[in-house]
């Protein structure tokens, strides 16, 4: 029997080390631009509203709802198999930005486009911790139940 390949890990790059720094201490950290007072993710060296360059990093409520999302029933990639079924969805920041991540829910069915969600982490190497969402509704508790130790 072949060993699980090892999970992808993101590589921070000079515009994502302060965005992955704040991630694995816990905080969601965003880009802000005080020219055009505007939020945006995905990190960039410059503002892609007004092309400023001096961009701010901000702690971001890490509140949101759920913009779309889907049920994945087979792995993108192996490492995942042992957690399928798992959401994917692409949540709306109370600050405007959008941002594809997994969704914590401990029953899938409580998934709903709309539903309020809250920023949480899970470290996947000593030097990373991915953004995740949970449901912040009637499925908090259970969400927070998964028995994952590795969500913070």
């Amino acid at each position: 029997m072949n060993p699980t390949p090892a999970r992808p890990v993101p590589i921070p790059t000079a515009e994502t080390a302060h965005y992955w720094g704040a991630a694995l201490e816990g905080t969601l950290k965003l880009q802000y631009c005080p020219a055009c007072a505007r939020h945006q993710f995905y990190p960039r060296r410059f503002c892609t509203e007004c092309l400023s360059e001096e961009i701010e990093w901000v702690p971001a409520s890490g509140s949101g709802h759920i913009y779309t999302y889907t049920v994945c029933h087979v792995a993108g990639h192996p490492a995942f198999e042992t957690r399928i079924p798992y959401a994917i969805g692409m949540v709306e920041l109370d600050e405007g930005v959008r941002m594809l991540a997994g969704i914590v829910a401990s029953d899938l069915d409580h998934l709903a486009v709309g539903a309020p969600v809250q920023v949480c982490f899970e470290r996947i190497s000593s030097e990373i911790a991915l953004p995740m969402f949970r449901l912040t509704g009637g499925d908090l508790a259970a969400a927070e139940g998964t028995g994952r130790p590795d969500h913070f």
